[in-house]
C-alpha cells in the first residue's frame, strides 16, 4: 500500500477533513509551495535525522532551515545528525526519497515540530511522492501526530 492511500486511510478513520492536492513534479518544499500557491511558511517540509540509532523525523517550514546546533543543545544530544537518502528509503520504503509525510506516528518515529508551524490554521505536506500534497488543519495533524513541539529553525535563512 502507498503512503498516500495509508495516510488516507488514517486520515478518514479519524474523520480529519484534508485535501490532497496534486502538483507538477517538484523536489524542493519550497519549489512545491509555489506550484501550489501556498505560502512557504505554511508548505512543512520534513528532514530526517539520526541520533545514534534512533530515528527522528522534524518537521518545519519550507523557507527555513533547520539549524542542527540548535537542535541539539534543545534535545541534549551530540549525536544528533542528518539522516542520508539511504537511511531515508529504509525507513520509507512506500516513499520516493525526501517526499515523506510529517506522520512519523505511522512509522514508529519521534516528530519534532518547530514552533513556527502552530500558528497557522493549515498545513500543507508531502504525502509520499513528487507530486502530491496534502493539505489539512494544523490542530488536527497536532492531535494525531502529537509531535514535541520546540524551536530548532533558523528563521533568517529563505530560500
Amino acid at each position: 500500500m502507498t503512503v498516500l492511500r495509508r495516510l488516507k486511510a488514517y486520515l478518514d478513520e479519524n474523520e480529519v477533513k484534508y485535501e490532497v492536492l496534486v502538483h507538477p513534479e517538484t523536489y524542493r518544499a519550497p519549489a512545491t509551495a509555489e506550484a501550489l500557491h501556498v505560502p512557504g511558511k505554511e508548505m512543512a517540509k520534513v528532514v530526517m535525522l539520526k541520533d545514534g540509532g534512533d530515528d527522528l523525523m522534524a518537521v518545519l517550514p519550507s523557507t527555513f532551515k533547520l539549524d542542527l546546533h540548535r537542535l541539539r543543545e534543545v534535545l541534549s544530544s551530540q549525536t544528533i545528525r542528518l539522516a542520508t537518502e539511504e537511511e531515508m528509503a529504509q525507513v520509507f520504503p512506500d516513499c520516493e526519497v525526501g517526499m515523506m509525510p510529517p506522520f512519523g506516528n505511522l512509522y514508529g518515529l519521534d516528530v519534532l515540530v518547530d514552533g513556527v508551524l502552530t500558528e497557522d490554521e493549515e498545513i500543507v505536506f508531502p504525502a509520499g511522492t513528487a507530486r502530491e500534497a496534502i493539505k489539512m488543519g494544523y490542530d488536527d495533524f497536532e492531535e494525531l501526530v502529537v509531535p514535541r513541539v520546540v524551536e530548532f529553525s533558523d528563521r533568517e535563512v529563505k530560500y
